[in-house]
Formats: structure tokens, C-alpha cells, sequence
């Protein structure tokens, strides 16, 4: 098992009203699994996405990855975690300007302690998995919104991780690029890779293989996708 979650609460104090963003959540997603979590703003997704991506801490319940009990884990730890287990691509890019894609791509490896060839060889490795070699060189603002989404992916990808947690990942773009945003994934999931979805798009969700819904901070429904609905994947 990937990740096993039990009796998952996180309660925030917002001045003097406590705000309960999970109440009880019970989750296990095993490797190479392709889930989508759903629900309405306010349902809990964010919170839990935050949790399983070690951002956040819950208030109580227990949360194991990879049979590691999170919370028993120091800073530095949780630090390893979230540059080595788990590839984050978010709905903002998150891109540093000044640097082309490939330097984009091989930051988490530099924090990551590795010789600069190492993450050289890497870094491209992970971008023409996502089918941006001939734009590696360019700098955020000479790509597009897809281009730059992708070269985010690759990010992502290029520290091997358990886990790529994706949130809102085509917020910021059209329908057709979005699409293509999507078929990317997939090509990664039938890599092996295990790919978290936090969506509150149905276009979306439907990419998954998995849909967990969630509704005021409990889930709501966790079920197979529907039979024949996945889309073709580009190629």
C-alpha cells in the first residue's frame, strides 16, 4: 500500500471559530494508481491534497506513506519527502522566470544534492518524456501556457517520485491544450507512475480511473470510473 489514511481530521482556528476541513477521512491508494479527488470549493480536497503531499499536518488520524508514519517524521524529513517521493505540478506553473525550461527541470535536483551532470542527464530525460526537447532552451515567457504546464511536469518527473499530485493542472488553460495536459498524464500512469488528481472539473476527473468525491470534509463516494467513458489518448 501507498498511501493507508485513517481517521484523518485537520481543524484550523480562524480567530475565535475552528473551521473543520477533514472530518474522518479514511483513503488507501496502492502504486500505479490514477485517482481523481473531486468536491465543490470547501469540501476538504485542497486540505487533503495538502496532507498527502506533506505541506500540511492533520490535527488528528494517521496518514502512512509508504509505511512511514508521517507524523512521527522532523522537518528535514518531511523536507526529503516532498523533494524525493512526491513530483507536485500545479495549476500556476510555479516556473522560475529567469531560468530556461531545462534549469526549471532540474531544481528539485540540485536540492537534491546531485552532480550537475547527473542532472543534466535527468532533467532531459524528463523533457522529452513530456515531448518538449526542441524547447528546453527557452525561458518561461517564450513558451506557451501547455508548453509551460509541461515543462512543470517534467519538474515533476525527473526525481523518480512515488507519487505526481496534480492540482487544478489545466486551471490556467484552454479546452484543447487541457486535453493535450491530460494525455501527458496518462502516457505516465501507463508508465507506472501513481498520479493524484485534485480537480472539481468532470471533464477532468474523467481521465482518472478512480474518482473519490468529497463533500464537506468527508468522501463522499470512491468508486471505479465508469466503463467506456475514458477518452482516446494523444500520441
Amino acid at each position: 500500500m501507498l498511501i493507508h489514511i485513517r481517521g484523518l481530521h485537520r481543524v484550523y482556528q480562524v480567530g475565535a471559530e475552528q473551521v473543520h476541513a477533514l472530518n474522518g477521512v479514511d483513503l488507501d491508494i496502492d502504486r500505479n494508481e490514477y485517482v481523481a479527488i473531486m468536491g465543490p470549493s470547501g469540501s476538504g480536497k485542497s486540505t487533503l491534497m495538502n496532507i498527502i503531499g506533506c505541506l500540511d499536518t492533520p490535527t488528528a488520524g494517521q496518514y502512512r506513506l509508504k509505511d512511514q508514519e508521517i507524523s512521527s517524521l522532523s522537518d528535514d524529513e518531511l523536507a526529503r519527502i516532498r523533494n524525493q517521493e512526491i513530483g507536485f505540478v500545479f495549476q500556476t506553473f510555479n516556473l522560475l522566470p529567469r531560468a530556461d525550461a531545462l534549469h526549471n527541470v532540474e531544481l528539485p535536483l540540485v536540492y537534491a544534492g546531485l552532480k550537475h551532470e547527473e542532472r543534466r542527464i535527468r532533467a532531459r530525460e524528463a523533457i522529452d518524456l513530456v515531448g518538449l526537447t526542441d524547447r528546453m532552451k527557452h525561458r518561461p515567457n517564450e513558451l506557451s501556457g501547455g508548453q509551460r504546464q509541461r515543462v512543470a511536469i517534467a519538474r515533476a518527473l525527473v526525481n523518480h517520485p512515488s507519487i505526481i499530485l496534480a492540482d487544478e493542472p489545466t486551471g490556467n488553460l484552454d479546452s484543447a491544450t487541457g486535453e493535450e495536459i491530460m494525455a501527458a498524464f496518462e502516457r505516465i500512469w501507463q508508465q507506472g507512475n501513481t498520479v493524484i488528481l485534485v480537480t472539481h472539473e468532470a471533464d477532468i476527473a474523467r481521465h482518472a480511473r478512480r474518482v473519490v468525491r468529497m463533500r464537506d470534509g468527508h468522501i463522499e463516494s470512491d468508486a471505479p470510473r465508469a466503463a467506456g467513458t475514458q477518452p482516446a489518448v494523444a500520441t
